[in-house]
């Protein structure tokens, strides 16, 4: 990877919709080794998706919880289980296994409102199998939200 790839994943990251004509003229390459480049990222490995990020707010949906999820029991099967169970939950966006907390799993879930929340924690989050705890946290403020990930470390600065 080179600092034309690193400039390309960059600009990407910022806006997966531009045309290669506009990402060529950005990197200073011609419209045709530009595609090839990013055809080369996305056999890579680099670029694993193109999505469009939606309005949580023009959609309804103005209530976001931060969930630490405690399970009764810590074996590979019931993690597995409790991630499979999960999967069902569009409201569940974001599922990490986590450590130093008292909890085992840290979820971001997104609901219009805390009455939808009510519903979805109590007659599903806690009717799943093995779980023994959950502990919510709402979001008032959202000062740094990104879906772009830091390219510095790779060397030569974009």
């Amino acid at each position: 990877m080179d600092r034309v790839d690193k400039k390309i994943l960059s600009i990407l990251q910022s806006d997966g919709s531009i045309t290669n004509i506009d990402l060529a003229e950005r990197v200073g390459l011609s419209p045709t080794p530009c595609a090839r480049r990013v055809k080369q990222l996305e056999e890579a490995g680099y670029i694993s998706n193109c999505v469009m990020l939606l309005d949580r707010k023009k959609l309804g949906l103005g209530l976001t919880a931060y969930l630490h999820v405690v399970l009764e029991r810590h074996t590979r099967d019931h993690f597995e289980r409790f991630e499979a169970a999960l999967r069902q939950f569009d409201e569940v966006v974001e599922c990490a296994m986590i450590t130093g907390q008292d909890a085992d799993y840290l979820l971001k879930v997104v609901v219009p409102d805390l009455d939808y929340y009510q519903h979805f924690l109590l007659h599903h989050l806690t009717e799943l199998e093995g779980v023994k705890g959950v502990q919510s946290s709402f979001v008032l403020q959202t000062p740094i939200a990104t879906t772009q990930l830091p390219l510095k470390h790779l060397g030569d600065e974009l």
